[in-house]
C-alpha cells in the first residue's frame, strides 16, 4: 500500500484518480461545491 496503490487514497491522489475512497463531491455537497454565504443586515 503506498502511492502505486490505485486502491489507496493516497494512490488515488497520486494517480489523479477519483473513486470511492477518494470522491470528488461529498454526499452532502453534490450540488454546491462551495457552501452558500449568508449574508447579516444590520
Amino acid at each position: 500500500m503506498g502511492r502505486g496503490d490505485k486502491r489507496t487514497r493516497r494512490g488515488k491522489i497520486f494517480a489523479g484518480s477519483y473513486g470511492k475512497t477518494r470522491p470528488k463531491y461529498k454526499k452532502k455537497d453534490a450540488a454546491n461545491t462551495k457552501p452558500a454565504e449568508t449574508k447579516t443586515e444590520e
